[in-house]
């Protein structure tokens, strides 16, 4: 036993990973991180015998050979533990789900989570042609066995009470405790002095002791303005809901009226009060993100605050140990901080993913408190798993869910969303305060023009103006009109092909212009139209959702200073025609907004009217997702399961510090240097990329990370002309 190993010696050192001594802290940490979810045991025994067959000898000579620098060919190993587990659960005992709830999680391990048709399939065929191989695996691990393993299946494994989908979900929870386990002891044996930074975050209580400080401070500066009062009873009654039970809460809050500080003040109370493990911010826009996460860290410091929307995603199909692919496999995320500032579709690409990089982090959902701001966003023909999977981690997960927006969609009173009828959602705020609100913040008047404009119109309309923002469906728009006003004073422009780090350097000049009262013209896509801290006079929104439309009017006259912003909402001549359900959205607003007075778009009952037309005339699961989940086929899940219906890659592009912060991440793989290029990416399709790295445009630095070797402009980004993963939804 003492000379089977699991990995070869760090760099320049002469220390050997003991695979006892791996598998035994791989099991451990793997229980405790599915205490929350009940899964201890099966986590506790997949860890165990997740790389049983590392104690072939083919796999440790391959080991030696990788130690000593030379070419060796991968020996796989992940199956031999899901193969023992399938032959002793379902060949033998005859458990009708044990089998499945243990050798997918072993088996997917590096490779991601396979379907359990497949995988029946690949065990029957591994045990039936490799006999020899498994039964040497059993001789060299029999030792291990009798002492850990036979005695803890002796205690025997619960059935636990789960719907299909409940246990598709769960399934993958017990697969993220296993590979973040697996990480963290990799990461502890290969790079112990990035294991030892985990122990220096702060806690929740920490983080709530900071607010609250933080909160009087504010108090004492606010003026005693109408918009300040929402603010404040916004506040207070958050901080009186939380001391509620866990579960699902609804926060309905117009725009401009303190959603994102009081949804925190809630989260983090209730976090304390019960004890919870972090909070986690899921925001759909990118440049939210940015802004958020800024905001935190000047409250909270940045040790305590995660900002991620980019990350590595390796070849999660390789089993190789060679010290490069093993620290950019590393370099996931797994979100131990206490406070996650997320996009949507990270946290819900990841919900429905079977790809280790990405379902790793997924544990730490329990015990958590997952803010899901703009909640509107989600996207339609999707929303079944998608509440699902929300229903799941309130129900079975000790987590708090609460769904935040100006624009609340109301989902229980869709008969097509039954499955949000299995929770209770809680209103933090009272539905006549609410009201009361949307009544007092009527900062905006609406102007619909009923004639489509020419870009070379709106144009010379924008010109006329001294302040204003204006909001385009796509990019494509967006860049033509900045093109026409390019010899203008003031002219700034926003889009999701800027990096981060730009589009707030272009933000805090918007920002002073507005202050001194100088000229500033802001073309935009939906990037900036929800959440982003702006103040115009005018605003111009392109006809859209009717959530959209709303969203973008709370960056006009967003302080109250004036008596009326005014808010125009246009068509073009040229506008493109959008597909699938943003284009039902767009028709769905349009309909209503016929029947309907502009000054309607202040109450926020015509949203519950709007959602419910919308989900009448979207399939709520166009993809038949919830199927394909009941028969745990978790390749196609994930590949169905998308917010952006194609593969995305990250690019850095070459603005201010990235290209000194590559060099630094090349050298030296974390995830801690990977956070600082966060700043400096955008994303493309992966096709999109791969056209572009073969005409010379981009350099591959790692699996879906690459570098822009073309122009990147001030003004409009990347030159070369690319389409917008995200022209449509941010």
């Amino acid at each position: 036993m003492n000379d089977v190993y699991a990995h070869t010696p760090r760099e320049n050192g002469q220390e050997w990973h003991s695979l006892k001594d791996h598998l035994l802290s791989v099991a451990e940490m793997a229980r405790l991180f599915a205490v929350p979810f009940n899964g201890e045991k099966v986590a506790y025994l997949c860890g165990l015998l997740h790389d049983l067959g590392k104690f072939h000898p083919h796999f440790q000579a391959y080991l030696q050979k990788q130690a000593n620098g030379e070419n060796a060919r991968s020996i796989p190993h992940a199956i031999w533990g899901a193969a023992f587990m399938y032959q002793l659960y379902w060949k033998k005992m005859k458990h009708p789900h044990a089998w499945e709830w243990l050798s997918l999680p072993i088996a997917g391990h590096h490779a991601g989570l396979h379907s359990s048709a497949y995988l029946s399939l690949t065990c029957e065929e591994n045990l039936e042609k490799q006999r020899s191989h498994f039964l040497e695996i059993l001789r060299q691990a029999e030792s291990f066995l009798k002492e850990f393993v036979f005695p803890f299946i002796q205690q025997g494994i619960e059935t636990l009470p789960f719907s299909e989908t409940e246990r598709e979900m769960w399934i993958r929870f017990v697969f993220s405790s296993l590979v973040d386990a697996d990480y963290l002891d990799t990461e502890r044996h290969f790079q112990p002095e990035l294991s030892q930074i985990r122990h220096l975050t702060v806690s929740i209580t920490d983080l709530w002791d900071c607010f609250v400080a933080d909160q009087q401070r504010l108090t004492n500066q606010a003026d005693d303005t109408v918009v300040n009062r929402v603010r404040r009873e916004v506040y207070e009654e958050c901080i009186r809901a939380a001391a509620k039970p866990q579960g699902m809460f609804r926060l309905t809050v117009p725009t401009g009226g303190g959603k994102t500080r009081s949804s925190l003040a809630f989260a983090l109370s209730h976090a304390v009060k019960h004890r919870l493990d972090r909070v986690i911010v899921a925001i759909p826009y990118t440049s939210i993100i940015e802004q958020t996460a800024n905001v935190y860290r000047g409250i909270f410091g940045n040790d305590a605050v995660l900002e991620h929307h980019s990350q590595v995603e390796v070849d999660d199909q390789k089993e190789a140990a060679d010290a490069q692919t093993i620290k950019h496999r590393l370099s996931a995320e797994n979100w131990d901080a206490p406070l996650i500032v997320t996009t949507t579709v990270q946290l819900f690409d990841s919900l429905f993913s079977n790809r280790p990089s990405k379902v790793r982090k997924l544990h730490n959902l329990s015990r958590s408190v997952i803010i899901l701001d703009e909640i509107q966003a989600l996207s339609p023909e999707l929303l079944k798993p998608t509440l699902d999977a929300l229903v799941m981690l309130v129900r079975h997960c000790q987590t708090t869910v609460v769904l935040s927006s100006a624009t609340q969609p109301f989902f229980e009173e869709s008969k097509f969303l039954d499955v949000f009828s299995e929770v209770e959602v809680e209103e933090i705020l009272p539905s006549l305060l609410v009201d009361h609100h949307f009544q007092q913040m009527q900062r905006v008047d609406y102007d619909i023009w009923k004639t489509p404009i020419s870009l070379q119109e709106l144009a010379r309309f924008i010109r006329e103006q001294k302040q204003l923002l204006v909001v385009f469906n796509t990019r494509k728009e967006a860049k033509e009109c900045v093109e026409l006003l390019q010899e203008d004073e003031g002219v700034f422009h926003l889009s999701t092909l800027l990096c981060g780090a730009h589009r707030r350097q272009i933000l805090d000049e918007v920002r002073e212009r507005l202050r001194k009262n100088r000229p500033v013209r802001l073309i935009s896509t939906q990037v900036v139209e929800a959440g982003v801290d702006l103040d115009f006079p005018i605003v111009m929104r392109q006809m859209g959702p009717l959530d959209r439309i709303v969203q973008a009017a709370g960056r006009c006259n967003r302080e109250g200073k004036m008596d009326k912003g005014q808010v125009i909402i246009f068509e073009t001549e040229e506008m493109p025609s959008p597909r699938g359900p943003y284009r039902t959205a767009m028709e769905t607003a349009r309909f209503l907004l016929t029947q309907r007075q502009p000054d309607d778009l202040h109450k926020p009952n015509i949203f519950r009217e709007y959602f419910r037309h919308l989900f009448a005339a979207v399939d709520v699961d166009s993809k038949n997702i919830q199927k394909d989940r009941e028969t745990l086929d978790y390749p196609l899940v994930a590949e169905k399961y998308r917010l952006i219906d194609q593969d995305t890659v990250s690019v850095i592009v070459p603005y201010a510090e990235s290209l000194e912060y590559l060099r630094m991440w090349e050298s030296s793989p974390s995830r801690y240097s990977f956070r600082r290029l966060q700043p400096y990416m955008i994303q493309l399709y992966r096709f999109e990329a791969e056209k572009k790295a073969k005409d010379g445009w981009l350099r591959e630095v790692a699996d879906n990370v690459y570098e822009w070797l073309g122009d990147y402009d001030e003004r409009v980004g990347i030159k070369e002309e690319v389409h917008d993963p995200f022209s449509l939804i941010g």
